[in-house]
């Protein structure tokens, strides 16, 4: 009560109160030591930063109380411990930022200035920011570092994940366009100065737009997070993938020149990327395409090594897609031929250059035809006859494959109605047309027009169709039935549709790929099993098959003897134009005979090309016949001795070491010692080429290959050491009769 009432008391004397006259101001003085302890012990409860002191040896003598508990430790665990060892350095700067570490700076007894730092043995990560300066006693003699210390973690985190926004796909999680142009500037400028090699592989997914029309863009989303985690699961770690955008990837593949192994890398993601992908309870199936290109035979810097990349892409979509393509220095007027291609197009139909030829299907014990495959042919008015492998996909890429299918669907009928009632035709559908919900009205019109009967009609597809909804393709499959038209499918076995779903679908027909039917009878091989087991699924099912693609006797025994309903192939006819369809049918020839070779023999490819070859020093011109694995035939040189070795340059820096196996008069027979690997083109090439690193050696500039690399890897002073051993004879007027 007293105190209450001296307080009362104090009030009315107008004693100080909140509000009224400030008191005598008393600052903190330099030896007011413990209010200055005071607010130091302050500063560190709150949190706002901490201090820390070591002695002469660096040994930690002192860090803030709050700062030990935070990082979960016992102060015993702290004091006497070495500063350098506490924090780590960072090792995240960025290069453009480069700082000295700590170690460096103690033993400099340079101050320190705001010095990221990672503590280290922490529950956690933390990040702190330190800043310090060296001490000194009265007699000058170092006596350790005073400094201070505040929490970056939070800050720290935030910059990493901008950084990694900055560099990565969110999506995927996959390196970004940013992140792979400076990884690969960075390798490549790095590989420059070491004479090292640096593949790098360009991806486009096939028919991935219509899983995002067809099943949504989360469904999109979800297919392009599986398609990086396989290619994750395909390449080394050495490798880099990103995803460039939309459905894009690269590869970046350091120290690897070997074109065999990446095309068998290309193929094995061609064909993991086309299994079956299962999508919020949906089905899809998509493919890719690769392009391949290799520095500093392809290209010495980033720009000039991605665009080879892109020409080869490029290259492997106009082929006919799911297929790898080298990038090769005529791709570029590839690339000018298919703007040609695109554009004559257009107007192909109007100018009448397209025309429907037939290949006969005939029955397996009577020969005795039972349907024509309608095959598309384009006469282009400069190029000549242009294979359908070639120009439907760019039809499909730019939206032309509607008009054409609708066409060639039309055109057949029109033909067929004119043969023999009992003879149907076989028509190939694309995938892309076949997805259109509207298809079923174009056949429904087309059989109206054409007047012929529903049941003579088959519609050939491919398993593709069952990369969509399948709950839709089924629906057009019934709509298609309720017509009267026959559905077969083509290739099979080359995709990878459920069998679930095959026995599910409508079909009447099932067309064994010739990829099983090719070489099949060869001792070792595992296609005849394939087509036995195709043969009976197809029995089971009550479906036809049809063998395609035999060429000899020995592959027609063979699947005669697997019980294949029908066959087809080149044994029994060419595609025949209607006129000469027509003709045969008046004269009553519908059976066809078989007329091939016995057995089949490792495909050659046939030439009729220059190409250089070079003995002891000296090159000479001859002409390449033809072409295998394993070795060529090659024309221009008298009276070669047998056994000799020779090198055949067959261009872009493919150089083949080969011994002359037979020689008669000017023409050689010669066998590869090592042999030839798939391009991706149906063609062969060598595994490595003369390295532009042995060009640079010889005195000419760092360049990718140039049209004549051996020439141009001589040194111009080196003079052969001997005569020429061979007489060239000029078979030019020969190559031009034949």
């Amino acid at each position: 009560m007293k105190r209450l009432l001296a307080s009362m008391s104090s009030t009315r004397s107008g004693g100080r109160r909140r509000g009224d006259a400030a008191g005598p101001l008393i600052p903190i003085s330099e030896d007011d030591i413990a209010r200055r302890i005071e607010l130091l012990d302050s500063f560190e409860q709150a949190g706002l930063g901490w201090f820390w002191a070591t002695d002469e040896l660096g040994r930690l003598i002192y860090l803030s109380k709050s700062a030990i508990a935070m990082l979960g430790w016992d102060e015993s665990e702290v004091i006497g411990k070495q500063l350098s060892d506490l924090f780590l350095p960072d090792d995240e700067t960025a290069p453009d930022r480069p700082e000295r570490p700590l170690a460096f700076l103690l033993g400099a007894r340079n101050s320190i200035t705001q010095l990221p730092v990672r503590v280290a043995n922490a529950e956690r990560e933390f990040w702190w920011e330190i800043a310090g300066k060296p001490r000194f006693d009265a007699k000058g003699e170092f006596a350790g570092y005073r400094g201070s210390a505040k929490d970056i973690t939070a800050i720290r985190e935030t910059q990493r994940d901008a950084a990694r926004l900055a560099q990565y796909d969110p999506l995927t999680g996959l390196a970004n366009r940013h992140r792979m142009h400076k990884r690969l500037d960075k390798t490549l400028t790095a590989y420059r100065n070491t004479k090292r090699s640096c593949a790098l592989m360009m991806l486009d997914l096939d028919r991935f737009k219509q899983v995002n029309d067809t099943l949504g863009h989360p469904a999109g989303d979800e297919l392009l997070k599986q398609v990086a985690a396989r290619l994750g699961r395909l390449v080394g770690e050495n490798a880099e993938i990103g995803r460039l955008g939309g459905d894009e990837f690269q590869i970046i593949l350091p120290d690897v020149d070997d074109r065999g192994k990446l095309g068998e890398l290309a193929q094995r993601i061609i064909q993991m990327i086309s299994q079956p992908y299962s999508l919020n309870g949906s089905r899809a199936i998509i493919g890719t395409s690769v392009g391949i290109a290799i520095a500093p035979y392809d290209g010495v810097d980033t720009e000039e090594l991605v665009k080879a990349a892109d020409l080869a892409l490029y290259a492997a979509k106009g082929g006919g897609r799911a297929q790898y393509r080298f990038y090769s220095s005529d791709l570029k007027d590839g690339a000018k031929l298919r703007r040609q291609i695109e554009e004559g197009l257009r107007d192909a139909i109007s100018r009448g250059e397209l025309e429907m030829q037939y290949q006969p299907i005939v029955d397996a014990q009577t020969h005795k035809v039972a349907c024509f495959e309608a095959l598309i042919r384009w006469h282009h008015p400069e190029h000549g006859l242009i294979s359908p492998a070639r120009f439907i996909p760019i039809a499909e890429d730019c939206g032309l494959i509607k008009e054409i299918g609708e066409w060639a669907l039309e055109q057949s009928c029109r033909d067929a109605a004119k043969w023999p009632c009992e003879i149907k035709v076989a028509v190939n559908v694309s995938a892309v047309q076949f997805a259109r919900a509207d298809f079923p009205e174009t056949v429904k019109q087309v059989l109206k027009r054409t007047a012929i009967d529903p049941g003579r009609v088959e519609l050939e597809i491919t398993e593709s169709v069952f990369m969509g909804d399948y709950g839709e393709v089924q629906k057009l499959f019934k709509r298609l039935k309720a017509l009267g038209v026959r559905l077969s499918l083509d290739d099979f076995g080359t995709g990878y549709s459920s069998l679930s779903y095959l026995r599910k679908a409508p079909f009447d027909k099932i067309k064994i790929d010739q990829s099983f039917v090719r070489g099949s009878p060869e001792k070792g091989n595992n296609n005849s099993a394939i087509i036995a087991a195709i043969v009976s699924l197809a029995e089971a099912l009550e479906m036809e098959t049809v063998a395609e693609g035999i060429e000899t006797r020995d592959e027609l025994e063979l699947v005669k003897g697997r019980n294949a309903t029908h066959l087809q192939g080149r044994i029994f006819s060419l595609s025949l134009q209607q006129h000469q369809l027509l003709e045969r049918s008046e004269q009553g020839q519908l059976v066809f005979e078989p007329m091939g070779p016995d057995k089949y023999r490792p495909e050659r490819r046939t030439e009729f090309r220059r190409i250089g070859l070079i003995h002891d020093d000296h090159r000479y011109h001859v002409v390449l016949r033809n072409l295998s694995r394993t070795g060529a035939l090659i024309e221009g040189l008298l009276d070669v001795p047998l056994e000799t070795e020779v090198v055949l340059d067959l261009g872009n820096g493919q150089l083949a070491v080969a011994m002359v196996r037979r020689s008669e008069g000017y023409s050689q027979g010669v066998e590869f010692e090592t042999q030839l690997i798939p391009d991706g083109a149906d063609g062969l090439c060598t595994r490595y080429r003369v390295s532009p690193y042995l060009i640079e050696a010889a005195g000419r500039p760092l360049a990718a290959l140039p049209d004549d690399a051996y020439e141009a890897m001589r040194s111009s002073s080196a003079a052969p050491a001997k005569p020429k051993a061979f007489v060239e004879a000029d078979i030019t007027y020969r190559n031009l009769a034949a």
